[in-house]
Formats: C-alpha cells, structure tokens, sequence
C-alpha cells in the first residue's frame, strides 16, 4: 500500500514544521542558574545546534551526543532571551524577542505563567510561528490560571501562532538535534513518534528508551493542551516520512470528533497505539 508520508511532494505545508525542524529558536528566560529549567533548556538546544563554546561545558557536552549518537549539524540557530545578560552560556543573548534580528520560528518560554500572555503578544508581533511553553500556572491551578490560559490563547489566535502546551516537558525531534526540553538528554533517533500529556511518563518512557535503545523521530509532551492537540500532530505526524507509528499516552481526549477524524485516516497507513490513563474514577481523578 502507498504511504504518501513517503512521497515529499504529497507532504501538506505545515505549521507544525516551526515545532519539529526550526531554523532559528528562541528561549525566552534562558539563563546560567544551575538547576534551574531555564539554564537546562537552553543548554540542551546549544548542544543540538553546535553553538555551545563555554570551555567549562565541552565535556558534558560531548558526553550527551555520544550517548545520543548525534552530531551538532547547525541545522538550527538559537537565540536566548534574557534582559539582564548580555551572554547566556557564551552566545550573545537579547532583552526581548523584538531585538533579534532574524525571523524566529519557534519560541520556548521558561518564565512564570503571569509574563506569558504578554509574550506570546510580543512574539505575535515579531511573527513567530510557533511556541512551546513549558511554564506551569494556568488551568491546572483553578480559575485564575483558565483566565491566564485564555489570555494566552487570545493573543496567540490574533496571528494563528501555534503553541504546545503550557505546563509541558517540550519537544524532542532527535533526527533535527532539536531537544527543546528540560531533560537531562536527547532522546535517541527512530522511527517512533511518542506523545503524552504527563511530563512524568516521557521521563519514564525516556529513561526505559535509553535502557532498551529505543529511538523516537518525534518526543512530545503536549501538557495542557490548550492549542495544538492530539489531532494536529496525529495529522503532523502521519505526513511525516520519518515516523512509521504513533505511540500516545492520553490521559483526556479533548475535542473526540477531531482526534477520531485524524486518527482513522492516518492509522490506514500508520499504526497508532493509545495507552488511556483514567478509566477508573480515581485515576480520573489523579489525571484531571
């Protein structure tokens, strides 16, 4: 049988590709603090890029893509963000997002949930495509952070910026060098594509894969949900001529009609295993 995610020419223009194979990527809070999710984000995006000259990082550096067994291609350039260092890690480093001087396809926000709304405005304005937030504090926290949720939502719809998340680990495409996350390390290339809403179990799943040698060609952690769902990178991921199944932890289905709608099309061609957490009432519970 044909598979058209074989076929470039048949491949849908997405904006999705922003998320899985940037060319240039921002990391707003991006910062030298040891420990902190910021400092882990950009790091791991330098490494992936070949862009990490700080002497003192070269080992560990080297250590990471020999276990991933990648090498830094340039295939992207990263730009981190923050206001009060002029260097994050020995790459030049912006006040804001409006400063950088290049078109920026996909931006990773690290910040406290009450800054986000006004920065998905500024990336909005500079034309950024696509962003993963990793920030924690909206919906999961009860009123004030649905309210948090729908500013972020509104403000992103005004340009049709897409974002993954909130209150997610992030991405991994290991086939582009891209680890857009805060694990420790880079998932290995394969032709898997996981996705999950439990920051907890793409741990998990990450450390079983590297026991196991497991690749993936796409490692996402979709959080929150609240843009980019199920269907869209069902649909994403289906095109993609480097995935040849989806494995998919779902803990809510959100919008059913979509995700059925995109999963019987793509699994003609692909397998699409879902593990469904919250059956019973209390892991319902737990998942909610």
């Amino acid at each position: 049988m044909f598979d058209p995610s074989q076929s470039y020419l048949a491949r849908p223009t997405s904006k999705l590709s922003a998320i899985f194979e940037p060319k240039t990527v921002a990391v707003i809070g991006a910062t030298e603090r040891e420990g902190s999710v910021g400092r882990t984000v950009i790091q791991n995006l330098l490494e992936g890029s070949g862009q990490l000259t700080a002497h003192d990082l070269v080992q560990e550096v080297a250590q990471n893509l020999e276990h991933a067994k990648v090498t830094p291609k340039h295939t992207f350039e990263v730009f981190p963000v923050n206001p009060g260092k002029p260097f994050i890690l020995g790459c030049p480093a912006y006040k804001s997002i409006a400063d950088i001087p290049k078109h920026v396809d996909l931006v990773v926000i690290v910040t406290p949930a009450s800054s986000v709304p006004d920065l998905i405005r500024d990336c909005g304005a500079k034309g950024v495509t696509a962003a993963v937030v990793i920030s924690a504090g909206f919906k999961e926290m009860g009123a004030p952070g649905i309210a948090l949720e729908k500013q972020l939502l509104a403000e992103a719809a005004k340009t049709g910026l897409k974002i993954v998340g909130p209150n997610c680990l992030g991405v991994m495409n290991p086939l582009h060098n891209l680890n857009a996350t805060f694990a420790k390390r880079m998932a290995l290339p394969g032709n898997i594509a996981f996705i999950s809403q439990s920051g907890a179990m793409c741990t998990a799943a990450l450390d079983w894969s590297f026991r196991e040698r497991l690749g993936f060609s796409a490692f996402v952690s979709i959080g929150s949900m609240a843009d980019v769902d199920w269907a869209d990178l069902i649909d994403y991921l289906g095109h993609d001529p480097n995935t040849d199944s989806i494995l998919m932890y779902m803990e809510t289905i959100g919008d059913a009609r979509r995700f059925l709608s995109a999963a019987k099309e793509v699994a003609l061609n692909k397998p699409i295993i879902v593990i469904k957490a919250g059956r019973c009432e209390a892991a319902a519970k737990a998942a909610a």
